[in-house]
């Protein structure tokens, strides 16, 4: 029997191999960033912000149109596939991820609008939202 963090490890290498190979096409860098608060002072209700940045790569895909619900995913959103592996942070809900747009290329900024992972806990299905 396979444990699950042997199945993690095998899932991660193979489709890291995937990436650098058959999906190299298709694979993008990304940047994600949040905002933390630094220095809060409670009683005087003053602080600073610093922003996070973190980085991965990933595959970004469009929802199929028998998925779009107008509701949950709406015209627009796209999917991110990336390994937990090779993400330098963890993506969370309302993080900012930017990636090429799928039409020109040209970097985009998406708010990540759920943020799950596969029952090994090797890859992130993020959905992203145009910001």
């Amino acid at each position: 029997m396979v444990s699950i963090m042997g199945l993690r490890d095998e899932l991660q290498a193979e489709i890291a191999a995937a990436f650098d190979d058959d999906l190299s096409d298709a694979v993008n860098a990304f940047t994600g960033s949040y905002v933390i608060q630094s220095g809060w002072d409670p009683v005087t209700e003053t602080g600073g912000e610093t922003t996070v940045t973190y980085t991965g790569r990933g595959v970004l895909a469009d929802y199929s149109v028998e998925r779009i619900d107008g509701v949950n995913i709406i015209k627009g959103d796209i999917e991110l596939v990336a390994l937990v592996n090779e993400v330098t942070d963890k993506p969370k809900v309302d993080h900012i991820i930017a990636a090429p747009d799928l039409v020109t290329g040209e970097q985009q900024r998406y708010k990540a609008i759920s943020v799950e992972t596969d029952p090994a806990g090797a890859a992130y299905s993020i959905q992203l939202r145009r910001v």
